[in-house]
C-alpha cells in the first residue's frame, strides 16, 4: 500500500508566439474549461500580419520576375558568344559572367530569401490563432479578451486529461514483494493498481497499473517513488468511473504484489518473539514451532515454512506461557461452518 496525489501527465504553459492585441477566447478559455484538440482558445488582431504577408507575396512575385528575366539574359548571352565564337573561329570558354551566371545565382538567392521570408510571416499569421495541441483543461487562466500581449507572454496553464499519474513512494523493504521488471513495464503490463479516496463521504475507487519507477532512491527519504498511470481520469470518454478522478485528489493505492504459493497467513498477534508460534500439539499441549516469514505487516503474516498442514495454532496464549501448558477447545459454529479454537 502507498499513498500519493493525482497529478497530469502532460501540463502545458501557453506562450503567445506574436504580439497583439487579443479579439477573441474560447467560451471553453476558464479556469475549469475543457476542451478538445485542435480548438481554437485565443485569437489575436492579425490585421498586421495578414499586410505582412501580401507583403511578403509581392517580394516573391518581384524576385520569380527578375529570375526570368536573368534567365533571358544569360540565353541571349550563350546565343551571342556562340555567334562570335563560329565567326572568330576561337575556341576560348566562355566565362562565368560572359554567362551572365553570376547574376542568375543572384536571383535564385533573392527569390529563396523572398519564399522564406513569406513562410515566417504566414507563420506569424498563423500563430495569431492559439489552439489547444491535446484535449485538456484549463488550469489556471492569464490573459483575457482585449488584453494586449507580447511574444513569449503566457495565456493559461493547461493539463491534458487523457491520462492522470501518481507518484507513489515505497521504501526498499517492499521493493522484493512486486514485480519492477523494466521490460514488463514498459510493456505496459505492470502491476495493478487500485486507487481509493473518499469524495462527499463516499468511498470511490478507480484502477489503474504502474507504467514505470523514477529509477533512483530518494536521498532524504530512502524510498523508490512509482509512478502510476489512469487513464481517462475525467471520463470523458469511457465513462468508466462512477466520479472523476480529479487532478490534485490524495488517494490510497493498493498495489497487486507478487504471487507466493504455499504459505499461510496468520492474524500478526499469533506471532511471538524470535519468530515462534505457539502450537496446539497432538496431546493438547502449547508447544512453541520456529516459522520462516515470507512477509508481514500491521494486520498479517505470512508463515513460508515451520507449519504442517492442519497444524492447531494458539490465538490466545496466556502470559509468559510454558511448553506443554494443557489447553481446553471451544467449538464456535460460523457462517461458513468452520471451526476456530480458543484456549
Amino acid at each position: 500500500t502507498a499513498q500519493g496525489s493525482v497529478t497530469p501527465k502532460t501540463q502545458t504553459t501557453l506562450i503567445s508566439e506574436v504580439s497583439g492585441l487579443i479579439t477573441d477566447v474560447s467560451p471553453a478559455f476558464v479556469a475549469g474549461g475543457f476542451f478538445s484538440k485542435g480548438d481554437v482558445l485565443v485569437r489575436i488582431d492579425d490585421r498586421n500580419y495578414r499586410a505582412e504577408v501580401k507583403r511578403a507575396q509581392a517580394s516573391v512575385r518581384a524576385a520569380e520576375t527578375n529570375v526570368t528575366r536573368e534567365t533571358g539574359l544569360a540565353d541571349y548571352a550563350r546565343e551571342d558568344w556562340e555567334r562570335a565564337q563560329s565567326v572568330l573561329r576561337s575556341s576560348k570558354a566562355a566565362t562565368d559572367l560572359a554567362m551572365r551566371k553570376p547574376q542568375q545565382a543572384e536571383a535564385l538567392a533573392n527569390l529563396e530569401f523572398a519564399k522564406a521570408d513569406l513562410e515566417k510571416r504566414e507563420g506569424d499569421l498563423d500563430r495569431t490563432v492559439i489552439r489547444a495541441p491535446y484535449d485538456g483543461l484549463v488550469r489556471e487562466k492569464r490573459a483575457d479578451i482585449g488584453q494586449f500581449v507580447n511574444s513569449g507572454s503566457p495565456l493559461a496553464v493547461t493539463f491534458s486529461v487523457e491520462v492522470a499519474e501518481i507518484r507513489l513512494p515505497l521504501p526498499d523493504s517492499q521493493l522484493p514483494y512486486l514485480n519492477l521488471d523494466e521490460h514488463e513495464l514498459a510493456q505496459g503490463h505492470g502491476p495493478e493498481v487500485v486507487l481509493s479516496a473518499s469524495v462527499g463521504g463516499q468511498l470511490n475507487t478507480w484502477q489503474g497499473r504502474i507504467i514505470r519507477t523514477e529509477g533512483v532512491f530518494d536521498e532524504r527519504s530512502r524510498v523508490l517513488y512509482l509512478v502510476a498511470q489512469v487513464n481517462d481520469p475525467y471520463n470523458r470518454y469511457s465513462k468508466g468511473w462512477e466520479h472523476p478522478l480529479r487532478m490534485g485528489t490524495f488517494v490510497d493505492a493498493a498495489i497487486e504484489g507478487k504471487l507466493l504459493e504455499n504459505v499461510i497467513r496468520l492474524p500478526r498477534r499469533a506471532l511471538r518473539r524470535d519468530n515462534k508460534i505457539w502450537t496446539v500439539a497432538d496431546n493438547d499441549t502449547l508447544t512453541a514451532v520456529t516459522v520462516v516469514i515470507a512477509r508481514a505487516d500491521e494486520q498479517s503474516v505470512l508463515v513460508q515454512s515451520g507449519l504442517k498442514s492442519g497444524q492447531l495454532v494458539c490465538l490466545t496464549v496466556p502470559e509468559n506461557p510454558l511448553p506443554g501448558t494443557l489447553v481446553r477447545y471451544e467449538e464456535v459454529q460460523k457462517k461458513s461452518k468452520d471451526r476456530s479454537w480458543k484456549q
